[in-house]
């Protein structure tokens, strides 16, 4: 996480401008520019920037934004829900679909392994923006399932609107369930090449079997390990799905952050999703030693 801390603030205080440009609008004269910097301390030395806002965060205190002055804590609390709510449902979608690829392209018939094959590759190479415009065309455009954005009413939770989660949901999970199954189908298939698992096939043990009792707990500390970065990655990854579909949750957040040069948010948004992905891989180095044991 300190290596994590010191990624995250270099490459934002490499962004071209700061937020007192922005406030600036472009127009301010260079002594009032000096005045917004001292008082947002962005022209202290950097060392002091990083030291006094990583001394915040151990506090529990990200500070405040620079360009609306509310407090950080607040604006991610608002908006986590929504962005939780889109993580969740594509994880119960992707995942699934992700073990049901892998599976395919390993052990089916031929012609579903090579169907398989080429669904992972082709999902796994289309960006999130082409997944979310041909599911628009599709269930939106053409046969009118669901709306083409997903603008929820003020204050209600995302959960009160289900029919407006499902295509940011399958913008979310369809890419993830062809990358994790591209990662997974070769540790799948190194599994199945054991001998013991060879020998539970030649004694005639149905595949449902072979699978829970052999091939899961096998492949479970790589699985859990690219659930983590999935996990993390989804955080950040909402950005695209919740800008296209009008939702304001945290990847909105970013993007506007980022866009404004809001240092405080856009830091305390990507150690967040940093501290998921390290407690996720955590997690499955302590799986691994446990299935490792003999």
């Amino acid at each position: 996480m300190a290596a994590a801390s010191m990624v995250i603030f270099l490459c934002t205080a490499a962004l071209p401008g700061d937020a007192a440009d922005v406030l600036g609008g472009g127009r301010a004269a260079p002594g009032e520019l000096a005045r917004l910097r001292a008082e947002q301390g962005l022209d202290r030395p950097l060392p002091v920037r990083y030291l006094a806002w990583l001394a915040d965060v151990l506090r529990g205190d990200p500070g405040a934004s620079l360009i609306t002055g509310r407090p950080i804590g607040e604006l991610v609390a608002q908006r986590a829900g929504v962005t939780l709510a889109l993580a969740a449902a594509a994880l119960a979608a992707g995942v699934p679909l992700m073990a049901a690829l892998a599976w395919a392209a390993v052990r089916g018939p031929r012609w579903l392994r090579r169907t398989a094959n080429a669904v992972v590759v082709a999902g796994a190479a289309l960006p999130q923006a082409v997944v979310a415009a041909a599911l628009v065309a599709w269930l939106s455009a053409a046969w009118g399932w669901f709306p083409p954005v997903s603008m929820l009413p003020a204050g209600e939770p995302a959960w009160s609107r289900p029919d407006l989660l499902v295509l940011p949901v399958l913008t979310l999970a369809l890419p993830i369930a062809a990358y994790g199954a591209a990662l997974l189908r070769g540790a799948i298939a190194d599994v199945l090449a054991r001998p013991h698992v060879r020998d539970a096939e030649l004694r005639g043990l149905p595949p449902v079997t072979i699978a829970l009792r052999y091939v899961l707990p096998m492949i479970a500390a790589p699985a859990t390990r690219l659930l983590a970065v999935t996990l993390g990655g989804l955080v950040a990854g909402t950005a695209v799905a919740e800008t296209l579909f009008g939702l304001a949750g945290l990847g909105e957040l970013l993007v506007t952050a980022v866009a404004t040069r809001d240092v405080p948010v856009v830091q305390s948004v990507a150690l967040l999703a940093a501290a998921m992905v390290v407690a996720g891989l955590a997690a499955a180095s302590a799986l691994h030693r446990e299935t490792a044991r003999p």
